[in-house]
């Protein structure tokens, strides 16, 4: 018998209308012996139809799906839609609130965490609700990241290759449609633990956001979310309108395999070479690492592995072995 999940819902999830409240996850610690996480929840259903499930803060130092969600449950109203919208701005709510990548509960890195576990961490207890009770609801889901405090990544909207060409396919249409001014086919370094995974192995149309980065805002990327989560929206058949697409058409990227990703071997200091959004071919010039030890060492050079675009960068100038600090994307002619 499959253990049930100590988190509870405390807003109806079946019910017309506009509710907030709490996903309730008890959490027995010094300062509180019989507290809770208190993880924000809202649902607005309108009758029947589909069902979004819209996320942020997976990562606790994402900042664009945060801000941008947690203004669209203030003014959503159940009148513009048909169906229901379920949003969870904070999915890692000790994270967000520690503005890291990880819980500072358990460092749990609630990306990687599934499916998880009913009596497992606080961490792989959040992934187990969203893994049995939140995606089954879902038709659609919208999960919107950046590139946190590590890294900064041209804007982009992405889907993955997937087994299920019929899938596949609309989960491209809804990433092209969310209207970002790029639309990545997304090469995951470690699939298996992955949302986006448990979302699209349950039959569910899945997209994914990098909305820039660098541990914070602008109000170009909030702007950005907030046109395509309403974009996805009208993508989803819930709310009726007019899409609004980016200034110029979304150009089409992809990043094949993993030679995509390069990753220091060495320890130092990071000097790009080249610009995010740049063209590079293969054996061009990417970065260099300095070492910080002494003087008069020569840094390693890093050069790219196939022709592409600087999709991503590293953020701090420190690096560390194993760090990555730049992606290449390859651009897909139409």
């Amino acid at each position: 018998m499959t253990q049930a999940s100590s988190i509870t819902a405390t807003v109806d999830f079946e019910r017309d209308g506009k509710q907030h409240g709490f996903l309730k996850l008890p959490y027995s610690h010094d300062d509180s012996a019989w507290g809770s996480i208190m993880i924000p929840v809202t649902v607005v259903r309108n009758g029947e139809g589909p069902t979004a499930l819209l996320t942020g803060g997976n990562h606790g130092d994402e900042y664009e799906g945060i801000t941008s969600l947690f203004k669209l449950a203030n003014s959503l109203q159940p009148e513009a839609i048909r169906g229901r919208v379920i949003i969870v701005p904070a999915m890692n709510y000790p994270a967000v609130q520690n503005g890291t990548r990880t819980s500072p509960i358990d460092q749990g890195n609630l990306n990687r965490s599934f499916p998880g576990d009913p009596v497992g961490s606080v961490t792989e207890r959040i992934a187990d609700y969203f893994q049995r009770y939140l995606v089954p609801l879902c038709d659609y889901a919208l999960d919107i990241h950046s590139g946190g405090r590590t890294l900064d990544i041209i804007p982009f909207a992405a889907a993955h290759r997937l087994d299920d060409p019929q899938q596949e396919a609309a989960c491209i249409e809804g990433a092209r449609c969310f209207g970002a001014p790029n639309t990545m086919l997304l090469y995951e370094l470690d699939a298996v633990s992955l949302y986006d995974t448990a979302v699209e192995s349950q039959g569910k149309v899945f997209v994914t956001t990098e909305l820039c980065g660098a541990g914070t805002s602008t109000p170009q990327s909030i702007a950005l979310a907030e046109r395509g989560i309403q974009n996805f929206l009208i993508f989803a058949n819930i709310v009726r309108g007019k899409y609004v697409p980016p200034e110029e058409p979304t150009r089409m990227l992809e990043m094949p395999d993993a030679s995509c990703y390069l990753q220091s071997e060495h320890r130092g200091l990071l000097e790009m070479c080249v610009e995010l959004g740049q063209r590079v071919q293969a054996g061009q010039l990417i970065a260099r690492i300095h070492s910080l030890d002494r003087t008069g060492e020569a840094p390693r050079e890093y050069r790219a592995q196939r022709d592409g675009i600087l999709a991503c960068r590293r953020h701090p100038a420190l690096v560390g072995i194993g760090d990555t600090f730049a992606v290449l994307a390859a651009e897909i002619t139409p």
